[in-house]
């Protein structure tokens, strides 16, 4: 009987336990992203008779690092930016209807980005709590190439939502965490004086709009 009582007490100590009434803190934040991209085709047809279509036929893993900053609202709320950069790349496909070898290209990304969120938490069951996060965010592509067949514009803004959970560590709050992070603006550029090759111009002809999207898969220490 005391075991039991001892126990259930034990089961009640929570760690850190005005943490989050901190005005604000710092923290941490690595994983790894998927980027992905919707595409609308032209439809446009060359002088060859060629009519050229893209898609991004996979997710390919990249790399995520930044730092947290995160200010107190009140008990259920919390206004959080998180600059990060994104290492990763998009792999395009295209396809012509009458021929069966198709062209491809992959676009290196490498993201600064600045997300600026609110944070919604439930309320706290002993050491976790789980929570919900939606904001806006603007990025810089850094990793931008000229002269390949696909160039992506500098700028990128868009929204994003997220879920987590943060589990309370004796000395530092663990907090795995999931984001989907959805493009606004259209990102393929279309003016492409750098192309030396005229050959190549079908290929961005053939998207007329493209927006990014990506999952951002990272454990955040704070």
């Amino acid at each position: 009987m005391c075991f039991c009582v001892l126990h259930a007490q034990k089961m009640k100590v929570q760690n850190q336990p005005y943490g989050d009434q901190r005005l604000y803190h710092f923290g941490i934040t690595v994983g790894m992203n998927f980027q992905d991209m919707i595409i609308d085709n032209s439809g446009l047809t060359t002088d060859d008779g060629e009519t050229w279509y893209a898609q991004i036929p996979s997710y390919s893993p990249g790399f995520s690092v930044g730092i947290i900053a995160d200010l107190y609202m009140n008990q259920y709320m919390s206004l959080r930016t998180s600059p990060s950069i994104h290492f990763g790349d998009k792999p395009f496909l295209f396809k012509e209807k009458n021929m069966e070898e198709p062209y491809k290209a992959t676009v290196r990304s490498n993201y600064l980005s600045l997300p600026i969120d609110i944070k919604f938490a439930s309320r706290r069951l002993n050491n976790y709590r789980p929570y919900f996060l939606t904001g806006l965010y603007a990025s810089l592509d850094l990793g931008r190439k000229k002269g390949e067949a696909i160039l992506l514009k500098p700028l990128d803004y868009g929204f994003e939502i997220g879920l987590g959970c943060d589990f309370y560590l004796p000395i530092v709050k663990v907090c795995p965490e999931i984001k989907f992070c959805f493009g606004l603006a259209d990102i393929i550029e279309k003016n492409r004086s750098d192309l030396t090759d005229k050959d190549l111009m079908k290929y961005p002809q053939a998207i007329s709009k493209g927006t990014s999207r990506m999952i951002v898969i990272t454990f955040n220490f704070e």
